[in-house]
């Protein structure tokens, strides 16, 4: 018995990107991606995400969110130490901004 993927495979094997394409109805350009993808890692698999990890944690987001919906008029480096306190975390007031402003709340 045949599975769905093996018939793809049979359909798609020894193809050029331009028919896999065209049989598929998707753009060229991720069809090779996909292969180079394919060749290079041996995995289609998304990869994890380079570069630093983000400072906030979840907890810190719920617990930066409380503090503002306690106290709305409280300045930004009043919460930033707020935080420091609760958390632990070292932040200063641009990170803090920045996750406010992702948040929703401006001014």
């Amino acid at each position: 018995m045949q599975t769905a993927s093996t018939n793809i495979c049979e359909k798609l094997c020894n193809k050029s990107i331009r028919d896999i394409s065209w049989l598929l109805n998707i753009p060229r350009s991720a069809v090779s991606g996909i292969i180079t993808k394919w060749k290079q890692l041996g995995t289609t698999a998304t990869q994890s995400p380079s570069g630093r990890p983000r400072k906030m944690t979840e907890k810190g987001q719920r617990m930066l969110k409380r503090t503002v919906r306690r106290s709305h008029q409280v300045s930004v480096e009043l919460i930033a130490k707020d935080l420091q306190t609760l958390c632990g975390l070292q932040l200063i007031t641009t990170t803090v901004r920045r996750e406010l402003h992702g948040m929703g709340f401006h001014g």
